[in-house]
């Protein structure tokens, strides 16, 4: 056979593999969509998903360093009963073609590969999605540039003039920091957005080829990760199980015996303890039912073409055409920026809603005022139909 799909004594399968790789995944979504529903009966909740990658990185911090120092292995490996080993691999001198000569050494986790296995299941995925974050941000503004233009760019442009003296005057060290500052930020998103597809590409392709290799027994290796570490996982045995609760008591009773002060303290610290251990083990019961509750809310509430149909993003509709000048209306000035009604440079712009067309507030009020209609169509209008343009574009 290439691969085994029920697997062979200690050697999991790579369904097992891929079951416990997807479950942080899922118990985020799971969270997310909970604390989302909890939301709109608690708006303070909404805190927790502004921070969300803090949030759920914390959680995993906290649940992957305890099944770590207890179990050896990470949340999702130890619920699917799975357990990590140090692999020590020595060949030796006098026959390199005899299997005999491979001996393969497993022994616990020691301190530095624990650590090590905590910035790769927390802290690497955390920066990953921080960077997949700036990445989209910089993908939506830059969608949005090519199909409305540059808004901003030409808003900030427009206030740069239009509030030059004040400025020149009004300038300091400070501003100026604070322009440094947010150039460095935009040309560091603009660097992420240019190289995070390739470091995507390249970290998910290389995943994808140990994974192929796993399926095919070609490596003992599910993930790079694993492979830089030197640790392989495998099936817990029974009586590793059984030794797992005794280690989990004895740390627990360790930790008691290590209080200090007077009698009444150590029984509050004790107590304490008591309870962190009581919400740790109802967490970890309560994050897996809310995994398969959010999977089979998920089922039951899309469709099959909900699921199959990518959303479609179309283009926005063209501007309606501008309206017609009258025959016996103000012509309107080559140089839009100028007044039809006193060709000087508009002051506080303002359009009339019947037509769009943009005049000084005062030229516009008076006339409007005086003759009830545009200046331009002759359309009726009143002065209740004039609107202040705080950007003249």
């Amino acid at each position: 056979m290439l691969f085994q799909v029920g697997g062979a004594g200690s050697h999991p399968t790579f369904f097992e593999m891929s079951a416990a790789q997807q479950l942080p995944s899922s118990l985020r979504a799971a969270l997310t969509y909970s604390i989302g529903v909890l939301a709109l009966r608690r708006p303070f909740l909404h805190k927790i998903l502004d921070y969300e990658d803090e949030f759920f990185a914390a959680l995993t911090l906290i649940l992957e360093t305890h099944s770590l120092r207890t179990t050896d292995a990470s949340f999702a490996e130890t619920l699917y009963g799975l357990r990590r080993r140090a692999v020590n691999i020595h060949v030796k001198k006098d026959d390199l073609h005899t299997e005999a000569g491979n001996r393969i050494q497993n022994s616990g986790l020691r301190k530095r590969q624990k650590l090590l296995s905590v910035v790769f299941l927390v802290v690497l995925p955390y920066f990953k999605s921080k960077l997949h974050a700036i990445y989209n941000r910089e993908r939506e503004a830059a969608l949005q540039a090519s199909l409305w233009g540059n808004v901003n760019e030409r808003f900030n442009e427009i206030d740069d003039l239009g509030d030059m003296g004040s400025s020149l005057a009004s300038t300091s060290g400070l501003d100026t920091d604070v322009s440094v500052r947010t150039r460095f930020k935009k040309r560091m998103s603009k660097i992420v957005a240019t190289c995070y597809p390739w470091l995507h590409a390249g970290t998910e392709g290389l995943a994808f080829a140990y994974q192929l290799l796993y399926l095919l027994d070609a490596t003992g290796f599910y993930s790079p990760g694993l492979h830089a570490l030197k640790l392989q996982v495998c099936r817990a045995t029974g009586q590793e199980l059984m030794d797992t609760s005794s280690r989990i008591s004895k740390i627990r009773s360790n930790e008691r015996e290590r209080l200090r002060g007077p009698p009444w303290l150590k029984a509050v610290q004790g107590a304490l303890l008591t309870c962190a251990y009581a919400l740790l083990d109802y967490a970890q019961t309560g994050l897996i039912a809310a995994v398969f509750g959010f999977k089979m809310m998920e089922w039951w509430y899309q469709s099959a073409e909900e699921r199959m149909s990518a959303p479609t993003v179309y283009p926005p509709p063209p501007p309606p055409p501008a309206p017609k000048v009258a025959k016996e209306g103000i012509p309107l000035p080559s140089d839009r920026t100028l007044c039809p009604l006193c060709s000087q440079k508009r002051a506080n712009p303002s359009a009339v809603t019947v037509s769009g067309f943009v005049f000084c507030y005062a030229c516009v009020f008076k006339y409007v005022s005086q003759y009830n209609r545009c200046p331009v169509t002759l359309v009726p209008a009143n002065v209740d139909q004039i609107r202040r343009l705080f950007h003249d574009l």
